[in-house]
């Protein structure tokens, strides 16, 4: 917890073996949820991660991307306990940070999660960015493959969660068409629904507009 005792365990498997009855064996085994584990209301590492004074916060999948990345020198990292990202987490998260970077798997179920973690974040009004790994399933290879301070870098220029939507959603659209740029307006304009911020709603309104050539009051 936030004081630095022990609620419960996580263990992740080392072998991909499958066990004598032939089932593949579970990823990770995590204590039940309890009185005092709630996983849905604790983040992994936060006691230490509180302690950096940095003013953004890394949020990724497991303990495993944690532990990688706190060696490599950089200690303001927290993982959810198993689960999804929850609103009891993404608040008591912002509590601590003015900024969650959100650095997730780059596989599609990865970049699901993302999405569904900026829309979290966008409802409580916090802000967040999107680290963005190419050639890396996960921070722990990344750092690996590039070392820490290609990964700080990457911190750097994490674009915010509407810029990353919206440059994810251009990339399904063929903006030449005309079914292409309502497509990609409607597609973009859903990413700013929950955003509490107006100028920064009007900002990517305005951007949109420009790439679709589609007015701004449309």
């Amino acid at each position: 917890d936030l004081r630095g005792n022990v609620l419960g365990f996580g263990g992740r498997i080392i072998s991909d073996s499958p066990l004598p009855s032939g089932k593949k064996p579970a990823k990770y085994l995590n204590t039940s949820n309890t009185p005092v584990f709630d996983k849905g209301r604790n983040l992994f590492s936060l006691n230490l991660a509180k302690k950096s004074n940095e003013r953004r916060m890394i949020l990724c999948e497991g303990y495993m991307d944690v532990i990688s990345v706190y060696q490599a020198g950089i200690p303001n990292i927290v993982a959810t306990l198993g689960t999804a990202f929850t609103e009891n987490q993404a608040k008591l998260l912002s509590k601590y940070c003015d900024e969650i970077l959100l650095c997730y798997d780059s596989d599609e179920a990865g970049k699901a999660a993302t999405r569904r973690a900026i829309e979290i974040i966008n409802s409580i009004g916090a802000k967040a960015r999107v680290i963005e790994m190419k050639d890396a399933k996960d921070p722990d290879e990344y750092i690996r493959t590039n070392g820490a301070q290609m990964f700080k870098n990457l911190m750097d220029e994490a674009p915010s969660s509407s810029e990353y939507l919206i440059k994810n959603a251009r990339k399904n659209f063929n903006l030449d068409s005309e079914d292409g740029k309502i497509g990609y307006v409607s597609k973009a304009v859903e990413s700013l629904v929950n955003i509490r911020d107006s100028i920064e709603v009007d900002a990517y309104i305005k951007k949109i507009a420009k790439e679709s050539k589609i007015s701004v009051d449309a």
